[in-house]
């Protein structure tokens, strides 16, 4: 499910909503799990927590960059800055499992977002497979595929 753009006083939301057939608790371990993390996020760590604690995003190149957590509910909410902008998780239990959302907010739409969106929704992808049990085929062919579909999508975002 493509994520939805909706214009906010901070500038831009992108909104992915997902439906897995997990529980809450196995959804948020895939979040804030150091050692289930690196499985659908290679870059990303937890280093504490809690609100006010911090994530860790390895650039790869010897560099670190501390991302801080603004909320965190366990089971419930993550949301932590991601560069100038900021992602917030939100799960909630369904009857048949758990509904997780990604919001991005975004300040300012540029040429690298629909990478941005394309990455963030092939991750919720790998996600739902690693929950499935399943392996996730050509991580990288997923990702060019989604990204001309957000291409096309921040456009048109752009021109309405």
């Amino acid at each position: 499910m493509t994520a939805k753009l909706k214009r906010v006083p901070e500038g831009t939301t992108a909104t992915f909503e997902r439906h897995y057939k997990h529980s809450v608790e196995k959804v948020w371990a895939y979040l804030t799990d150091n050692d289930l993390l690196p499985e659908w996020f290679s870059e990303l760590r937890v280093k504490e927590l809690r609100t006010g604690g911090s994530m860790v995003f390895d650039m790869q190149d010897g560099n670190l960059i501390e991302m801080r957590i603004s909320e965190c509910k366990p089971a419930s909410v993550l949301e932590y800055s991601w560069g100038e902008d900021k992602v917030r998780f939100e799960l909630a239990a369904e009857p048949e499992g758990c509904r997780l959302l990604l919001i991005e907010t975004i300040g300012t739409l540029t040429d690298h977002t629909p990478k941005d969106l394309a990455g963030w929704h092939v991750c919720l992808d790998v996600i739902e497979a690693l929950l499935d049990g399943v392996v996730f085929q050509d991580r990288k062919r997923a990702w060019e595929q989604q990204y001309e579909t957000y291409i096309a999508l921040v456009e048109g975002y752009r021109q309405s």
